[in-house]
């Protein structure tokens, strides 16, 4: 079966997705963040590589259990405050698990042994919640995957992948032996090993259906069984007590339409596949009849969507690239998966809060859970959750009003984000994000990401432009934010052209106004990719109308941490141009870093050194600057992310002190004072980790302040950007 969607279909779909809440309506906002190196046992260093996959909660909705395939072992949260979770320690457990699930005061985990792929194997282990003791073990027989427990916790279902070798045959099926499925016998959570059946799901798929690779299990309250064959396309549903296969279809297939096929760092929604196979990965029962599946695609397939079907696998409900898109508008598209399975949703939970289910579904590669309303029809999109860096399983606690998600990208090793955690809640409010999103034009978004400068409006108050960096080198462009609006919106794309094409070889990182209607670019160049550091100006179509390279004498120096902000003092003949250097070039003392001034009439430019804070991990250095009332505002910050984060921070120089030497000689040291710290906005944003990268901080034609932080294109990264009116009031 395929599906079509068409272009006024995908802007009903947008449309519907970034209508918020009313602030009386319950909304889920995330209220804490945990990260899972603070399990590590003492013995372990503290860099160890840990990874929350699957995560599952105790009965009473206190603890959280979640598997951590690297490190070995099963992780606890103690979530009694939920708003403040508590370490409660990991067990090794002697292999790799895969997943776990609840039964009472036990917790079962699927344990790969598997000396190769070539020979699985595998156990179901058996935990006592409250001792955190392995109390049994079950031989499987192979790989597992996906565990689940039915409902009335009299039997347990296993999927038995034993998942192919993508290093061999080019990972084509077939690969020997086939997985299967497993059902066990429960007594008070504990598995009778001799009740073991396995059920042969060989002979169902049309695509290698000698070789079976379940992925998924999930069982309804009949005690049925839905699993997913992820790389085979298709689906079965299994009795629970007798092991007969019930039902089973293929998860079929679809055309895509008005998507981003190309992983060449511009974001343009106007490609199509047809026939995209669906390859499910997660999947949940919505009641007694219905399934719900994310179609990550594993293999050959990936629709970058999920599909709902009758237990007979009529197709109720597809959703084609909508979250995709909706996803785009919030600046959440990753651009170097667009070409293959583009945002690649995997996980899924459902549960119903109060009197309405919601569907939660976990997107990996864009990092974001979207929340949908499920009603009975088609399912109405009405939140999109940031949720640390590639998010793949999750569980709600509808008793305490609670959603965990387990985010399993841990960059601690260079120097990045941990895994995650993450807790939410619903209750009445407003969505605390996006704190950004994009409008629609001509049915598509407009696709942004890696924000870097902000400048005022010199007359509209509430109006800022931003540019990206050279994450996307081959789309580089101004936005236009109307920060009136909560959360702001992008209404204007303005690309930055070169003799009418998109300019290449710009690495912008700061943005200022001409006085003509036009903008000063600073470009931060690295040598290493023939990028040059430089200024821009461009006109009020983005073309640009001058380049201004650097001195030789101040190119002697040079390293690829080059310009991160420009702004303007004066006007017309008598402006001056001041840009922030980030870190200490080659001619700099330790601990200065240069401010340069360039006069466009003149065309003179000269130089100042700005004292650094001491740094603690990794470097300090400026990000942004802009002047304001007689002084120049500058951002200073760390490159540290999470609880190692220390310093980002709002500094200020008088303009009148300014005195700016020769480049080549010896550079005056400016006096700054300290106006803002944003480590508590940061922080208090959405209750998640502090980011690395504020990289842009401006003031409108009012005087309000603003700020806004770079995603990194998503890549290696949560995807989320912060963006919000800085109280200046009552700081130093």
């Amino acid at each position: 079966m395929t599906f079509g969607f068409t272009r006024a279909a995908l802007t009903a779909a947008l449309l519907a997705s970034v209508a918020m809440p009313a602030a009386a309506e319950q909304v889920f906002n995330r209220i804490a963040a945990f990260p899972v190196a603070t399990n590590l046992p003492a013995d372990k260093d503290k860099l160890s590589t840990t990874s929350a996959e699957i995560v599952t909660a105790t009965e009473d909705g206190t603890t959280l259990v979640y598997s951590d395939s690297p490190l070995g072992a099963i992780g606890f949260v103690d979530i009694t405050d939920a708003k403040g979770p508590k370490a409660g320690g990991a067990l090794m457990m002697g292999g790799e698990p895969t997943s776990v699930a609840v039964a009472g005061t036990k917790v079962l985990a699927g344990i790969n042994t598997s000396e190769s792929k070539a020979n699985p194997s595998g156990k179901l282990v058996v935990v006592d919640i409250a001792t955190k003791a392995i109390e049994a073990s079950c031989d499987l027989g192979g790989q597992p995957d996906s565990v689940a427990v039915s409902k009335d916790k009299s039997f347990v279902a296993v999927a038995i992948e034993n998942e192919r070798d993508e290093d061999v045959n080019d990972g084509d099926l077939s690969q020997m032996p086939a997985g299967d499925l497993v059902i066990a016998s429960l007594k008070d959570g504990v598995v009778d090993c001799s009740s073991i059946k396995h059920v042969a799901l060989t002979g169902l798929s049309e695509i290698a259906p000698e070789d079976p690779e379940p992925e998924f299990v999930a069982i309804n309250s009949l005690g049925e069984i839905a699993v997913t064959l992820q790389e085979n396309n298709h689906i079965a549903i299994v009795d629970g007590k007798t092991g007969e296969v019930k039902a089973h279809f293929s998860a079929g297939q679809v055309d895509l339409a008005g998507i981003d096929t190309k992983s060449d760092g511009a974001l343009k929604f106007t490609g199509s596949k047809e026939g995209v196979l669906r390859e499910p990965d997660a999947v949940k029962w919505l009641d007694d009849d219905r399934i719900v599946i994310a179609n990550e695609g594993d293999w050959k397939g990936g629709s970058r969507s999920f599909t709902i079907f009758d237990k007979s696998g009529k197709e109720l409900y597809e959703s084609g690239p909508s979250l995709e898109l909706a996803t785009a508008q919030i600046g959440h598209f990753p651009d170097k998966r667009a070409k293959s399975k583009g945002v690649e949703l995997e996980g899924l939970e459902a549960a119903t809060f109060g009197d309405q289910k919601y569907v939660f579904v976990l997107s990996e590669r864009a990092s974001i859970v979207g929340v949908y309303k499920d009603t009975g029809a088609e399912p109405e999109l009405v939140q999109l959750l940031p949720s640390g860096v590639s998010p793949e399983g999750a569980v709600a606690i509808p008793g305490r009003n609670l959603l965990a998600t387990a985010n399993e990208m841990d960059l601690g090793k260079d120097g990045g984000v941990r895994s995650h955690v993450m807790l939410y809640e619903l209750a009445e409010g407003a969505p605390a994000y996006p704190m950004l999103r994009s409008e629609i034009v001509d049915g598509a978004p407009i696709g942004w990401g890696a924000l870097s400068g902000l400048v005022g409006d010199a007359e509209k108050a509430g109006q800022l432009y931003a540019v990206n960096d050279s994450f996307y080198s081959a789309q580089p462009t101004i936005f236009t934010i109307d920060a009136t609006q909560k959360p702001a919106v992008i209404t204007k794309a303005l690309p930055v052209t070169r003799g009418g094409q998109a300019a290449q070889k710009l690495d912008i990182e700061g943005i200022t106004l001409d006085g003509k209607g036009g903008f000063w670019l600073a470009s931060e160049g690295d040598p290493a990719k023939l990028v040059g550091h430089g200024i821009y100006n461009v006109d009020d179509k983005g073309e640009i109308k001058s380049e201004i390279g650097f001195p030789t004498e101040l190119l002697a120096g040079q390293t690829r941490f080059g310009l991160e902000g420009i702004t303007s003092v004066g006007e017309g003949d008598d402006m001056t141009l001041w840009m922030a250097v980030q870190r200490e070039w080659g001619d700099d003392d330790k601990g200065l870093v240069k401010l340069l001034s360039y006069n466009p009439k003149s065309k003179e430019w000269g130089a100042v050194h700005y004292p650094l804070e001491k740094a603690g991990e990794g470097w300090v250095g400026l990000s942004e600057i802009t002047a304001r009332d007689g002084k120049l505002y500058i951002v200073e910050r760390d490159n540290q992310v999470g609880d190692n984060a220390k310093l980002k921070k709002l500094y200020s120089v008088d303009i009148a002190d300014l005195k700016p030497a020769k480049i080549g000689a010896e550079l005056p040291v400016v006096t700054k004072q300290e106006v803002h710290d944003f480590l508590p906005d940061l922080k208090a944003a959405t209750n998640g980790y502090v980011v690395d990268k504020l990289e842009g901080f401006t003031f409108d034609a009012s005087g309000k302040a603003f700020a806004v932080t770079d995603n990194d294109g998503v890549d290696d990264s949560s995807g989320e950007t912060l963006f919000w009116e800085v109280n200046l009031q009552g700081t130093n």
